[in-house]
């Protein structure tokens, strides 16, 4: 009985609670905007007022259903001007609660009580304007308001220095919230704070923190991965989203310039014309000086960029991240060497991506001493059909031709390359034919031992080369085991290896072909591979950025401006009317007979009309051997 009278009288004070916060509600709700204002008036002149500090922070906790801007605009203003002077001290409050109250007067604890609840009145105060500013169904002015408020907060809560862990929690908010992209918060907070340094020195101490909690845990143990894959597939889908945000924000924060270090830079905790003392108090400190500086926020970049990276991104932002980080990372990067793996695991996948990281792979081999000894297999696997369609063609053309330039490539590689581009030239439209007419010529060039390659016969099993007629001049062309030799090409076209292609034991008979090619640019590019191209002072290296970007239309568009000297013409006197003329076929004129094309023969009068079964005959007498 004892024990369900307990239950009934605790229900009963609980609804009595919840009435009163109704009511309370209810009274917010009849207050008019004077009314607020003179709440926040009465707190800003006296402390005996301090009970309208919750009644404004409820105002302006987001979402509610009687949340209402201008109300929670108004209350902004007022909690903002009742904490900024109260900064310091609630700071220096958490010093002193580690104080006990054995050692600490009546006084003083009854004054560290009161500071310790501003102080949580002061974090709920933050929270809601986290919630504001990162909920896309606020008001847009409103948000940028709450922005000011909080960077604001960041300059001054600090004794003049930034304050971190405040900055720290607002991107911690923005990065796990369900914005978009394109929102207004990020362009605000990319436009009018990023230009600061110290901004973008926080800014990229937190991306590097919050990136490091998404980070995915290599677990031992799937057991509850069956039950959990409902909930897999949210956090997957809002991690997305945290990924896309944080690399919207790094890809947004200009690089550090030089020049600008060593002249001035700005500091959003110095923006004041009373911090210009501090200001050059800071300048004159050597951890402040451009050196320094500049080599600072390399490192705070650089973790940050790889921390993002180990993220496991979304297949667009990958392809967006690998075409920009070749100009945007890698020359601000303290050792661009860390992009190793993140490089060479994307040049492993294939495709695309493989084609996107050889820029950012190939400076690191070539200007920073990165040793890949795949690299060219995996290149020479890349070279399918589908590349001539890539969107990132002209740039990975253009890398070819810089990877194949070295004089100390091995002969087989380089006749390799240059065998599967002629066979590729056999299946790709006129735009790629040309492209690789460019790479062999300049392949032939650099490398004289593949020139044989032109002119190289038959070779046979035992790589000695023959041709159709034998030392006693006698031709052995009729000879059907020499011919049915003569048409087999050694060149394996399916392997991968370059270096087991047979390429040395094969010829550039498709370059021969590409000479009867229906596009006439084609077939006129071609003949520059006739000129020896061992002689290097008559003949010079193709331009193969010149191609790179070709199309059908551009072809066309050259055709048509291409001035020619000799044209055939065809002279009538009158508009034909038709395709063929009577003096073409003297005696014959043709008709049509209800469908069906009629021959009269004008000198005997007959009339031929084409029977499906006489045409049979025709193609069965064709059929018969002689």
């Amino acid at each position: 009985m004892a024990s369900s009278n307990a239950m009934t009288m605790m229900k009963s004070s609980q609804q009595q609670v919840m009435m009163m916060k109704k009511r309370k509600r209810k009274k917010e709700q009849q207050l008019s905007l004077g009314e607020l204002k003179t709440l926040g008036e009465q707190l800003l002149s006296s402390r005996s007022h301090i009970n309208n500090l919750p009644r404004l922070l409820n105002f302006i906790k987001h979402p509610r259903e009687d949340f209402h801007p201008a109300y929670a605009l108004e209350s902004l203003l007022s909690l903002q001007s009742f904490f900024t002077p109260l900064l310091l001290d609630l700071s220096a409050s958490r010093s002193r609660s580690s104080i006990s109250s054995s050692d600490a007067s009546t006084t003083t604890a009854a004054h560290l009580i009161y500071s310790t609840w501003l102080r949580s009145k002061f974090d709920d105060f933050l929270q809601s304007l986290f919630s504001i500013s990162t909920s896309a169904l606020s008001d847009p002015t409103l948000r940028e308001v709450v922005l000011e408020t909080i960077m604001e907060f960041v300059k001054v809560a600090n004794a003049g220095n930034f304050h971190s862990s405040i900055f720290h929690r607002f991107l911690h908010a923005i990065v796990h919230s369900t914005l978009g992209v394109g929102d207004i918060l990020l362009e605000l907070l990319a436009s009018k704070y990023f230009k600061y340094i110290d901004v973008r020195y926080f800014t990229y101490i937190s991306l590097e923190k919050i990136a490091r909690t998404l980070e995915p845990e290599d677990s031992a143990d799937d057991k509850g991965a069956t039950s959990e894959s409902a909930a897999g597939n949210r956090s997957r889908a809002s991690m997305e989203v945290c990924i896309r945000i944080i690399y919207h924000l790094l890809s947004r924060i200009p690089p550090l310039e030089v020049s600008v270090v060593e002249s001035n830079y700005e500091m959003w905790s110095c923006v004041d014309a009373e911090d210009k003392q501090q200001k050059l108090r800071l300048h004159d400190r050597k951890d402040f000086s451009a050196a320094s500086v500049t080599k600072k926020m390399k490192l705070k970049f650089s973790k940050a960029w790889i921390s993002f990276l180990r993220l496991p991104l979304p297949l667009d932002v990958y392809k967006e991240v690998l075409a920009t980080l070749h100009q945007a990372v890698i020359p601000h990067l303290s050792n661009p060497i860390m992009l190793c793996d993140f490089l060479t695991r994307s040049y492993d996948i294939g495709g695309v991506v493989s084609v996107m990281a050889l820029s950012s792979l190939y400076i690191l081999m070539t200007q920073h001493g990165l040793e890949y000894p795949n690299f060219y297999g995996k290149l020479y696997a890349l070279l399918e059909p589908s590349i001539f369609m890539a969107k990132y063609r002209a740039k990975f053309f253009e890398l070819i031709d810089s990877c194949l330039k070295s004089p100390l490539l091995p002969a087989y590689l380089a006749a390799a390359f240059c065998k599967k581009l002629s066979r590729l030239a056999l299946s790709v439209p006129p735009s790629g034919a040309l492209i690789i007419i460019a790479l062999v010529h300049n392949l032939l060039r650099r490398h004289p031992s593949i020139n044989f390659l032109v002119h190289q016969g038959y070779v046979n099993e035992a790589g000695k080369e023959t041709s159709a007629t034998d030392k006693s001049g006698v031709d052995r062309t009729d000879d059907t085991d020499s011919a049915s030799k003569q048409g087999i090409d050694q060149f394996d076209y399916e392997q991968s290896d370059p270096m087991k292609t047979n390429a040395m034991r094969s010829s550039l008979w498709e370059i021969d072909t590409l000479r009867h090619h229906y596009c006439p640019p084609v077939s006129r590019f071609v003949l520059s591979l006739e000129s020896d191209l061992t002689i290097r002072a008559k003949t010079s290296e193709v331009a193969v950025q010149d191609f790179s970007s070709g199309s059908y239309a551009t072809i066309f568009g050259e055709e048509i401006r291409r001035r020619v000297k000799q044209v055939p013409l065809a002279f009538y006197k009158s508009t034909p009317t038709s395709l063929f003329s009577e003096s073409d076929f003297p005696g014959w004129t043709f008709d049509l007979n209800d469908g069906e094309p009629v021959a009269v023969n004008d000198e005997n009068g007959t009339v031929d009309t084409p029977k499906e079964h006489d045409h049979i005959s025709v193609k069965r007498q064709c059929l018969v051997p002689v």
